[in-house]
């Protein structure tokens, strides 16, 4: 009897409008448009409040995919989650990670990677960044875990979360209706929003028993080994993507993680590597293992003692660039070089995902 099977590809982008290479992938035969049901991108922008190449970016992909499934664009974007992680700074490259489901003859094996998709409501900008944002996503990322037929929690090994933000507008439309906002510093508003999601989905994943308000921000000693989210302006609910593995799927796909304990953890880059399969020494992957690599998953994040293994940072100090532009590079560059690729879905602001200074890095692997 066919089970489901993950399928992913990884292409690149030449510009956060380029969707060539994925229409390339639908006129080979590789991949059918019906079959996709989430899509992540490193895009080339800031990743700031102002960076809209997230939002041309997920255009791009909706006027595409609905031009293929003879949908509306707007309909496509309703149930295809689509993440766009801004900034690529460094030597990372942008590139779209296109999450399918098909259909196997049979179950793999000791299981396969296994997918799931939620979405939250739309909030109001007055529960971005509060108490209403954490119960909502650890509610979401439940049904996506259903969605994908996973029960133990312990079986997920990624959550990648797409959140909202404050403007301006979206302030004084709050203010308007008399309602206060977390914050009126819509740059913060970014790390308050990624803060109560990871925490939505700590709740979810029972690495956190409860979520007292207050903590959202503050208390870095709550946060999830499993939880990337990413903020910006083009969305104003969450979208929650859960990766994990089921004995119940199908296919060659499997994905481990581990978490970075600082931005130079090398270490637990290589833990995940072999978790998920591949042999690696201490030095770079091979061919061999690159090829056999699809996709690396990571946050990154400044320290907030300002410090590395007791070295100075400059990070939170640098009035030209911004914090978590640096860290992403510093990340991307250690875990590059584990890798032997730049095409790493490093995304910036780990705040309660993972340890200060640290994050998840998950690995994708495909088996044999």
């Amino acid at each position: 009897m066919p089970v489901r099977r993950a399928i992913l590809h990884r292409v690149p982008m030449a510009h956060p409008g380029d969707t060539s290479a994925i229409e390339a992938l639908f006129a080979a035969g590789a991949l059918r448009p019906a079959e996709i049901v989430a899509i992540l991108g490193k895009t080339e922008g800031n990743g700031c409040v102002n960076d809209f190449t997230r939002a041309y970016a997920v255009q791009a992909l909706s006027l595409m995919l609905g031009r293929h499934l003879h949908e509306a664009p707007e309909a496509v974007a309703a149930r295809i989650a689509m993440v766009m992680s801004g900034g690529t700074e460094g030597g990372l490259s942008p590139h779209f990670l296109i999450l399918a489901v098909g259909e196997a003859a049979a179950a793999a094996p000791g299981g396969a990677l296994a997918i799931g998709t939620a979405f939250t409501g739309e909030f109001a900008p007055e529960e971005i960044g509060r108490p209403a944002q954490v119960s909502a996503t650890a509610a979401a990322v439940r049904a996506a875990m259903a969605s994908a037929g996973i029960t133990d929690p312990a079986d997920i090994h990624y959550v990648q979360v797409k959140c909202p933000l404050l403007t301006s507008e979206r302030i004084g439309a709050a203010r308007a209706r008399g309602q206060s906002v977390a914050t009126e510093d819509t740059y913060h508003s970014m790390g308050l929003s990624r803060g109560a999601s990871a925490l939505g989905v700590a709740l979810a994943l029972g690495e956190v028993a409860a979520v007292p308000p207050a903590a959202i921000g503050t208390d870095w000693s709550l946060f999830s080994g499993r939880a990337s989210a990413s903020a910006g302006v083009e969305l104003t609910r969450n979208e929650v993507i859960v990766l994990g593995n089921s004995p119940a799927w199908g296919g060659a796909l499997r994905i481990a993680h581990a978490v970075m304990q600082d931005a130079i953890d090398l270490p637990a880059v290589l833990s995940a590597f072999r978790a998920a399969g591949l042999e690696t020494g201490m030095g770079q992957l091979d061919a061999a293992g690159r090829d056999r690599l699809v996709a690396v998953l990571a946050k990154a994040e400044p320290a907030a003692t300002g410090r590395i293994r007791g070295q100075r940072h400059i990070m939170w100090d640098d009035s030209d660039i911004n914090a978590t532009r640096h860290a992403r590079a510093l990340v991307g560059g250690v875990i590059a070089a584990a890798a032997g690729r730049t095409d790493l879905f490093v995304s910036g602001g780990a705040e309660h995902q993972g340890p200060d200074g640290g994050g998840p890095v998950a690995a994708i692997v495909r088996q044999g």
